[in-house]
């Protein structure tokens, strides 16, 4: 989980147009009277209906990801350092899709809202609770500057399209604050619980 993979060759960005003006912003880009939701490597805007979840490693008792439940849908977010230059999600959609083939899943790759995106199709294994299955998800990716931020939409926004247009929705409102500290391209940004009394939403 902390870092996604092997130096890249110098890759394009991969990025919607209006990305610095509808995002995923750079906290420079931000608008810092928002009453954001600080979680270190990301802020993110409360809204109603929206449940805010850390994934938490094990043994390292880290945050590695938030997870965002909303429009009876999970969007999970991760951002990560990347060059100034060039971006990492073209390389990066090759590796998901490697890894979902190997756990005997498929993926499309398919024009989305923030550009190429992975429809994957992932096989869950049989539990005492429910046979063997096979669930639907969408990877997106953004190149920012100096940062990538991926999501993995599930839940009715990986089929239905109002529920996609308010997850898509969400994902554009997240800030990414990538900071100065040096940072190897693919290691996770810093993620953190948020200070108590920050109006983060509870479950």
């Amino acid at each position: 989980m902390e870092n996604i993979g092997e130096t890249p060759v110098d890759q394009p960005k991969s990025a919607p147009a209006d990305r610095e003006t509808t995002g995923p912003l750079d906290e420079s880009e931000a608008n810092p009277v928002r009453p954001y939701v600080d979680l270190g490597g990301v802020k993110v805007l409360p809204r109603e209906g929206l449940h805010l979840r850390l994934e938490i490693e094990e043994g390292s008792k880290r945050v590695v990801a938030i997870g965002l439940d909303y429009a009876n849908s999970t969007l999970q977010v991760q951002p990560f350092a990347a060059p100034r230059s060039s971006g990492l999600w073209h390389e990066i959609r090759g590796q998901i899709s490697e890894q979902i083939a190997r756990q005997g899943g498929t993926t499309t790759v398919r024009d989305g809202a923030f550009g190429p995106e992975l429809l994957a199709q992932i096989p869950v294994a049989a539990t005492a609770d429910q046979p063997a299955h096979t669930r639907l998800a969408r990877f997106i990716g953004v190149d920012g500057p100096r940062w990538f931020l991926r999501g993995v939409i599930a839940g009715e926004a990986a089929v239905e399209p109002n529920a996609a247009a308010q997850v898509e929705d969400l994902f554009r409102s997240i800030v990414v604050v990538r900071g100065t500290t040096p940072m190897p391209p693919r290691d996770l940004i810093p993620l953190r619980m948020p200070a108590t009394g920050a109006g983060a939403p509870t479950r």
